[in-house]
């Protein structure tokens, strides 16, 4: 890396990539962790429906000989 005065730093900064694989990585895992929870959170809200109805289902149904 080479030294820059302080009064080229602004005219520098967008020729310096350093650091920009960094900035590519944070911005793709944000993006995947978003899509996740994006698509997680209704799958998390119907399996609660889901398990409701199964609970229901399984306490009316009889279990034993002679309980037809």
């Amino acid at each position: 890396m080479t030294k820059i005065d302080k009064q080229d730093v602004p005219f520098a900064f967008p020729e310096d990539e350093q650091g920009a694989v960094t900035v590519d990585w944070v911005v793709l895992s944000a993006a995947v962790i978003g899509m996740g929870m994006v698509v997680l959170t209704p799958v998390a809200f119907s399996t609660d429906s889901s398990a409701g109805g199964i609970a229901n289902y399984i306490s009316n149904v009889n279990v034993g000989y002679g309980n037809d």
